[in-house]
């Protein structure tokens, strides 16, 4: 393999055991970095970093959790030293269980949580562990939350999809702005 654009950078991408963050830590790894898969789909996330080829190792985290980004964080730096990139990936729709109302009128409130606690906690811990690991380690990085072409339209019947996506983009650019 050649040095690609990320050799030598070490990278955590949340929600990685499948679909999109599964193809940027593929993505990742086939630029040189090394990649820390995470997810809270152990088996899968485990079958998947095992497939890189020795470029990746899988972490348990529920982006939910403080506790699970502290010991993620920890464990990155104990094992690479530094972080160079993360990738807040992880997001639900609120679908995946079951249907239930999305629409503002007839949402249940715990329903809007959960999805907002995944969607916008999520990357909010996600950036508030970076920063701080990137500073410990003094290395300069970036930072890539996903979000939606939902967060610019809105949808009618997924309002706490739509609304997480919106803030993940204005919270995406104050990160930007305080660092």
């Amino acid at each position: 393999m050649t040095a690609g654009r990320l050799h030598g950078r070490t990278a955590l991408v949340t929600g990685a055991a499948r679909g999109i963050g599964s193809a940027i830590a593929r993505a990742f790894v086939a630029e040189g970095a090394y990649v820390f898969v995470t997810d809270v789909a152990d088996a899968a996330g485990e079958a998947f970093a095992g497939s890189l080829r020795g470029r990746a190792a899988y972490l348990h985290l529920d982006v939910r959790e403080e506790a699970d980004w502290e010991a993620a964080m920890a464990r990155v730096l104990a094992a690479r030293g530094a972080l160079h990139v993360v990738v807040n990936n992880a997001g639900i729709t609120g679908f995946e269980d079951r249907v239930v109302p999305h629409d503002p009128e007839h949402a249940s409130l715990d329903d809007w949580r959960h999805v907002h606690r995944t969607n916008l906690d999520g990357v909010f811990l996600g950036c508030r562990h970076a920063i701080r690991a990137m500073r410990a380690s003094g290395s300069h990085g970036a930072i890539i939350n996903v979000s939606s072409r939902s967060g610019l339209v809105g949808i009618p019947g997924a309002a706490a999809y739509a609304s997480s996506k919106a803030a993940v983009r204005n919270h995406t650019k104050t990160v930007a702005l305080y660092c």
